[in-house]
């Protein structure tokens, strides 16, 4: 059905057309402002608008949806991105709640205006009371439209509405988070045959285009989605088994489709009931076999053809692309996956294991002749080897644990057949075989395949002999005379080079292959004494010369990989087999004089190795760096003492080295580790500490300068504060080792910053850090959770360690009783730093959230403190209460003095003198004390004699209950009615009070009426703190951590789950602070309940009226303040940007603030100036002169006049007639309401600081001021511009009117 026009007019329809155009055009006039708190009131006339495009009784469109759809484009558009969400979401809101008819336009918009609008990341935020790690409200909203919308499509437009949408998916690049939300909206699409191979085809570059991010989990997730995707909205008919094998090559194992996952579990379902449906590739239908499925019919013919390669080369056989292994691997492992769900309980074995048998039965046949078929290709044994390794990997149980993988034993046991002479054949390539560049390649191959029998031999064991060990010692003397014989030649060739470069990488690898033998006590062959033997000999840091021959074939090999990277790989090999000596030296057990000349070489001048190891970090790439670090973390230690020079120069390389791996995620975190361990290990901050000299200023250094980073680099200071705290804990005892206690006092400003630490994130590292809570949060559901290992690095476990090891101190022990006092005061003193820094300071500002991690901190250790020592620091407790505090660092200082005051009862008097204080001290500040007193009873828990204390008390409470200030007498009546009822069991004591009190608390109860006395009253009691919290009963890291910020208005980044402490080690959580909140009454309060403020009206009781009688509307100034004016002037002077018949002239060139020049531009236009003058016309390009102009520079014309030309100016204006007038307070300046501005005017502003110069003052004509009432000085030179602008505009509308 065709559309209506895009714009007719209808007598019948008059009254219809013209509310919808008038709603249409208020829209789009408020829309120009930009400001969503004016625009958000006018988005419910959307409604309307859509009510009148849309007919009542069919489904058809009366009015043309483009006029719509403009208005969302507009919004979209949008600079302020929360009008584009806003837009976005009401959109999608009338997809989804209203029956809206189809139309072609709408389609077109979807595909284009929408998905364009999708892209930013910035509009899947958090909402407004979302919890972290829920999914996004737009995500949300996206996913229930689309499938309301491809439902409403027909059948054959299902198909290609969604092959557009790819389409336009493929067309640019995506961020991570856009990709992710819109490829999990597709994944939740209702099951339909919406694509065949072109679908595929266009998911495969979808596919493509996430690997773009360097966001592994989100990558991996997205690509979950999008097989879902694939797998509900793929025409199977139309497909192959080709084409499913492809796209799945798109999809990583190490991301996405791992094995034994509940995704690789799901495809497997789908392959297995859709078998007989999938269009047949060539070859296949023929040799159809009933029994057996097409899929393994298939799989069959993929391994056997994979395997059929062309005569050999000869040497400079390139090696094949890993794609087609991968893809052969891939099928063989679902396909043996789908037989198992084809055939019953009964035959299910030996099916399964006669299909694993067809599929490998090539493969094994090729690895048996691997070391005896002397004429077999390169390329196959190659092919051969790819596809063993890539099985093994996938068949690795590490992706997914605690799942019994049959495939991998049968896998291992029919390979072991081949064992023997895989490993001769290796053997015998890296004896002398490879010659060639290629090879360097071909031995990584070799040597992936070695890693994985020895892996597997430990876990599964190794059925025949020889051994793997057995194998990897003989590779290992092998690659050692290979070594030996290449170092005699004084010009080696590029054979030989190629040769030196694979026996350091066979040694390399044999090192990582005997440690964890070491690491398993497997009796092994004597790696360590045969590596020693050779390294005694062997010069570190040998490098490889550049060949000398003119080799056309170095040239050419070299090309693609570089030389440079083929010597940093030998470099770095080399300190890998340094490391392997230096980690296992002790466990040498033979051959007691290589030991001795190894530790002579090493250990009696680890200076010269330490040396050697600085050398090497200047030349490898950082990269490479790892076993270096290794070897300093064994080397450093032990020339902290006798050679400090070169101990610190060893760090700062190291750490500049660190700093340079900043933006490489995959090198930065290990390196890293392993830069710390060796910096902050017991030996080297002992022996600091004990010196005190330039080790100990460089490590200090390096605190602040990770410190630093941590702020721009999520992560990096949980990697310090976790290892020392673990380095200083005895994990077996559950307790902190008093060795490292009596060093760690010197470095204590890790844990202090460690305890107050977290970043006020940016918008995007909040955005990144929800999202992959989020992803997490799916579990099981998301199979990205199972193939990539968390890297969330979140940074509340760098409190949460923290805290868990202070919470390990015993105050009764002297060592930790020193170290306790000490980090208090310290505590104490940055918060006394943070309030002088700003004494006042925002909600949920860096200061606010600084001071309440100190205080949640001072409140987890105060009970652990000596009464001598409380009795010394209860004054600068009692002086952070008279400080400006946010609402819930009060609370933490009430609960602060409550607990003390509760042990120390003794220390009351000390108490009441707060009360003692200038009443301009307290005006602030006599809450926080007062709310102390209604938990008197805890106070007086411990105390005999409460009669004294009682009366200081009621006494202390009577005299705030007549203070003039509202708010203080309010939490002075509810202590006073919390202490009456203990007052009460005293009888005597209190009966002259008793008629007092009781008759006021009585009047109290009785108030009558709606008004805020009564509510604030009301309130009051109801509030948390003073109803159902109990300093003893809830003092718990819940209530802390969580429960106290959940209500106290801190945003969601400071509220810490119970979870993340029980994850942060083995720390022990003692009875005196029980992890978890016992009382379940604490978790159901509202967050009002708890805040300490006077609120005069409920968010509850606003109007929640969603359309408003009255909004903010662009307008023609002067159309509604007075009716019978003349509009031509104004309508002509729009029309010629801005000219009115009055002639001022606005001149703000001594104006230096884009703020000010912005806000005046407005003003001008708004009241018809004829130009406004600014020193430079860049200033219309600045943000901030934008925002307060909104476009006003377009229709006002301005004149660049710089301050040195504005004499000129003035002079020249005066000839033409104009009055010049300056806004300035002078001896001679006449009051405005007195002066009459001529017609043809212009009004001189001054500076901001300065006001306008003497030279200019003595040119003017008059000077104008404008009457003030109040003490400040002057206005703000924009306020003071308006105000002039409008007398002068005011005074000729009244000459026009007469």
């Amino acid at each position: 059905m065709l559309e209506p026009a895009l714009f007719f007019w209808s007598t019948q329809q008059h009254q219809r057309l013209i509310e919808y155009w008038e709603n249409f055009i208020l829209v789009i006039e408020t829309l120009e402002g930009n400001q969503i708190h004016v625009i958000k009131p006018v988005i419910p006339k959307l409604n309307i608008l859509f009510d009148s495009a849309v007919s009542d009784t069919e489904d058809i469109w009366l009015l043309n949806p483009s006029w719509l759809m403009c208005i969302y484009k507009r919004m979209f558009e949008s600079e302020n991105k929360t009008l584009s969400k806003e837009g976005i979401i009401h959109l999608l809101d009338m997809f989804c709640e209203r029956s809206l008819p189809g139309s072609p336009v709408c389609l077109e918009f979807i595909i284009g205006p929408l998905m364009d609008a999708v892209s930013e990341s910035a509009i899947f935020s958090r909402s407004t009371g979302q919890l972290s790690g829920a999914c996004p409200l737009l995500a949300m909203k996206f996913e229930t439209f689309l499938a309301t919308f491809v439902s409403s499509l027909s059948e054959e437009n299902k198909g290609d509405f969604l092959l557009k949408l790819l389409k336009r998916m493929t067309s640019r690049n995506w961020c991570a988070v856009p990709i992710l939300f819109i490829s999990k909206a597709l994944g939740a699409l209702p099951q339909c045959r919406a694509w065949g191979a072109e679908g595929l085809l266009l998911l495969r570059e979808v596919l493509q285009c996430t690997m773009t991010t360097h966001q592994i989990l989100f990558r991996g997730a997205a690509q979950c989605f999008l097989l879902q995707a694939a797998l509900k909205l793929t025409d199977v008919e139309k497909v192959s088994f080709s084409d499913i094998s492809i796209f799945l090559m798109y999809l990583k194992s190490e991301e996405s489709l791992c094995k034994g996952s509940h995704l690789w579990n799901e495809l497997c379902t789908w392959l297995c009931n859709n078998d007989k449906l999938f269009k047949k590739s060539i070859g296949i239908e023929c040799a159809h076999d009933k029994k057996r499925s097409s899929l393994s019919m298939f799989t069959q013919s993929l391994a056997e053809d994979y395997l059929k390669v062309p005569p050999s080369k000869g040497d400079n056989e390139l090696m094949p692309d890993w794609f087609e292994s991968r893809l052969v691997a891939t099928m063989i492992l679902l396909a043996a996956d789908v037989e198992i769900l084809r055939h019953s309980k009964t035959d299910r074995a030996t099916n399964e294991l006669t299909e694993m048998k067809c599929f490998l039965i090539p493969l094994l046949e090729t690895l048996s002749k691997l070391n005896t078929n002397a004429y077999m290709p390169t390329l196959k044994t190659d092919k051969s080897l790819q596809l063993l390794l890539k099985l093994l990997q996938l068949c690795s149980p590490s992706s997914v644990p605690n799942v019994s993988d049959w495939h991998l034993d049968f896998l291992w046991n029919f390979v072991m057949t081949a064992a023997s002479n895989i490993m001769e054949f290796i053997l015998r390539r890296i004896s002398g075989e490879l010659k060639t560049i290629v090879d360097i390649e071909r031995c990584d191959l070799y040597l992936a395949i070695l890693s994985e029998f020895a892996k597997l031999s430990l876990r599964l064991g190794w059925k025949r002999n020889p051994s793997v060990w057995s194998f990897a010692f003989s590779m290992m003397t092998a690659s050692i005379k290979n070594l030996q014989h290449c170092n005699d030649k004084q010009y080696p060739d590029i054979t030989d080079q190629v040769q030196k470069v694979v026996s350091m990488a066979v040694l390399a690898l044999v090192c990582q292959i005997a440690s964890s033998a070491y690491e398993h006590q497997l009796e092994t062959f004597d790696f360590a004494n045969v590596l020693c033997k050779f390294l005694v000999s062997a010069k570190l840091n040998n490098v490889l010369a550049k060949p000398t021959n003119n080799d056309e074939r170095f040239v050419d090999e070299t090309s693609s990989q570089g030389w440079g990277k083929i010597v940093a790989r030998y470099l770095h090999d080399q300190w890998v087999c340094m490391h392997f000596v230096l980690k296992h030296l002790n466990n040498f057990s033979t051959l007691e004089s290589v030991k001795s000349s190894v530790l002579a070489c090493h250990f009696d001048t680890p200076t010269a190795t330490l040396q050697l190891a600085l050398d090497a970090l200047s030349i490898i790439p950082s990269d490479q760096a790892l076993p270096i670090l290794n070897c300093m973390k064994q080397l450093v230690p032990t020339v902290t003492l006798s050679s400090e020079s070169l101990c610190v120069e060893s760090i700062n390389v190291a750490w500049k080295m660190i700093s340079s791996l900043c933006s490489t995620q995959l090198v930065f975190w290990p390196n890293l580790k392993a830069f710390v361990e060796f910096v902050f290990s017991n030996e080297v901050l002992s022996s600091a500490a004990s010196s005190k000299d330039q080790v100990f200023a460089q490590i200090k250094k390096l605190i602040q300068e990770i410190i630093e980073m941590s702020y721009s680099k999520m992560g990096v200071f949980q990697v310090l504060v976790s290892f020392c705290c673990q380095l200083w804990t005895d994990q077996s005892k559950r307790s902190i080792k008093e060795s490292a206690l009596c060093y760690a006092k010197d470095y204590i400003e890790i844990l202090i910053e460690a305890c107050t630490f977290g970043t006020v994130f940016r918008r995007d590292q909040r955005l990144i850090q929800d999202i992959h809570i989020f992803i997490e949060s799916l579990g099981k559901d998301c199979a990205a959770n199972l193939a990539v290992k968390s890297i969330n690095r979140d940074e509340h476990y760098v409190r949460t360690t923290a805290i868990g090891f202070l919470c390990l101190l015993d105050g009764s022990n002297s060592l930790h009783k020193e170290f306790l006092e000490d980090f208090i005061v310290r505590l104490l003193d940055k918060d006394e730093l943070v309030s002088k820094t700003k004494t006042r300071y925002y909600g949920n500002s860096l200061q606010h959230r600084v001071k309440n991690r100190l205080w949640q901190t001072i409140l987890i250790l105060i009970t652990k403190l000596h009464q001598n020592f409380v009795s010394g620091i209860i004054k600068r407790i009692f002086q952070a209460g008279f400080s400006n505090n946010q609402a819930s660092v009060k609370y933490l200082i009430e609960w602060v003095i409550i607990l003390v005051l509760h042990q120390h009862p003794e220390l009351l008097h000390q108490f009441w003198n707060c009360f003692c204080n200038t009443e301009e001290k307290l005006k602030t500040s006599v809450c926080t004390f007062l709310s102390v007193l209604p938990h008197f009873d805890v106070v007086l828990e411990n105390v005999s004699d409460k009669v004294p204390s009682l009366k200081h008390a009621i006494v202390t409470v009577l005299q705030w209950c007549f203070n003039h200030n509202f708010s203080v007498r309010l939490y002075a009546l509810i202590a006073l009615k919390k202490l009456w009822p203990m007052c009460k069991e005293y009888t005597q004591e209190f009966e002259a009070l008793s008629p007092v009190i009781e008759s006021s608390l009585l009047q109290l109860e009785s108030l009558q009426g709606g008004g805020n006395a009564r509510k604030n009253w009301l309130r009051i009691q109801e509030h948390f703190f003073f109803s159902t919290f109990h300093p003893i009963k809830d003092y718990s890291i819940e209530t802390i951590f969580y429960t106290l910020p959940s209500l106290s208005e801190l945003i969601e980044d400071e509220w810490i789950p119970c979870y993340k402490f029980s994850d942060c080690g083995s720390f022990h959580w003692n009875t005196l602070l029980p992890l978890t909140n016992s009382r379940i009454m604490i978790s159901t309060q509202n967050q009002s309940d708890w805040l300490q403020q006077d609120i005069g009206v409920e968010i509850n009781e606003m109007d929640s009226t969603t359309e408003w009688a009255d909004i903010q509307k662009k307008i023609i100034p002067w159309k509604n303040s007075i009716p019978d004016l003349n509009l031509e002037i104004f309508q002509h002077r729009a029309a010629k940007l801005g000219k009115s018949s009055g002639s001022l002239i606005v001149v703000a060139s001594l104006i230096d603030k884009p703020t000010n020049l912005g806000g005046l531009c407005r003003t001008c236009e708004i009241f018809g100036a004829s130009a406004l003058v600014v020193d430079g016309l860049h200033h219309v390009n600045d943000k901030q002169f934008q925002y307060l102009s909104v476009s006003a520079e377009q229709w006002l014309p301005l004149i660049e006049k710089k301050p040195s030309q504005l004499l000129g100016y003035l002079q020249l204006k005066k000839t033409q007639g104009y009055t010049i007038i300056g806004a300035e307070q002078t001896a001679k300046s006449l009051n405005l309401t007195e002066y009459n501005f001529p017609e043809k005017s212009l009004l001189l502003l001054g500076n901001e600081r300065e006001g306008i110069p003497a030279n200019l003052i003595q040119h003017l004509d008059v000077c104008v001021e404008i009457p003030q009432q109040g003490i400040i000085r002057s206005l703000n030179v924009h306020v003071s511009g308006a105000v002039l602008i409008w007398e002068y505009t005011r005074q000729h509308i009244l000459k026009q009117t007469k």
